[in-house]
């Protein structure tokens, strides 16, 4: 089964300043992952053709870096998204009159993972990139923007992850000693 999921938004902005954005990616001052509210993208080679790591229970690796363009992603067979061929990619695209942030994410899947993808992933994955685009918009508006809006579905799927990672990290404590 196939997966296939776009965010665009139109940024204020040149092709130039935008790219610019896109190449702060997974750093220190990274100006585009919303890691304020959700888990950081972490590399670990840095944003660099080879590097492996991810957020959360996200893993890939970075197939393709154009700096000032696009970087995509591939994941890894682990983690969350274990049972999908494919890839996730930010991209800069300017237009005549204006410039867009974009987010795909495509993949190939068998039946189970696409309801997981369907039913808990994408809820979350959605209000991430919404997030994500909210951030780089109101650094170059000068205002917040908030467009995405978590649900309750988004709320009770953020909280059941924070009571899976708490119980986890209590089993690995008693295991410990």
């Amino acid at each position: 089964m196939k997966i296939f999921n776009r965010h665009d938004r139109v940024i204020p902005v040149d092709k130039d300043t935008l790219g610019s954005v896109l190449n702060t990616l997974s750093g220190p001052e990274d100006a585009l992952w919303p890691r304020e509210s959700w888990p950081p993208m972490v590399l670990d080679q840095g944003l660099r053709v080879g590097a492996a790591g991810g957020h959360s229970l996200v893993k890939y690796r970075v197939a393709e870096y154009v700096p000032g363009h696009r970087v995509v992603f591939q994941f890894d067979p682990q983690g969350l998204m274990d049972g999908v061929d494919g890839r996730h990619f930010f991209e800069v695209v300017p237009r005549r009159t204006d410039v867009i942030i974009r987010h795909d994410l495509e993949g190939n899947c068998n039946l189970g993972m696409w309801l997981r993808w369907n039913f808990l992933v994408r809820p979350l994955h959605d209000t991430l990139i919404e997030d994500a685009f909210d951030k780089v918009e109101s650094r170059f508006r000068g205002t917040v923007v908030k467009r995405s809006h978590w649900g309750p579905w988004v709320r009770f799927l953020r909280w059941m992850v924070r009571r899976r990672r708490a119980e986890a990290a209590a089993r690995e404590q008693g295991t410990s000693k």
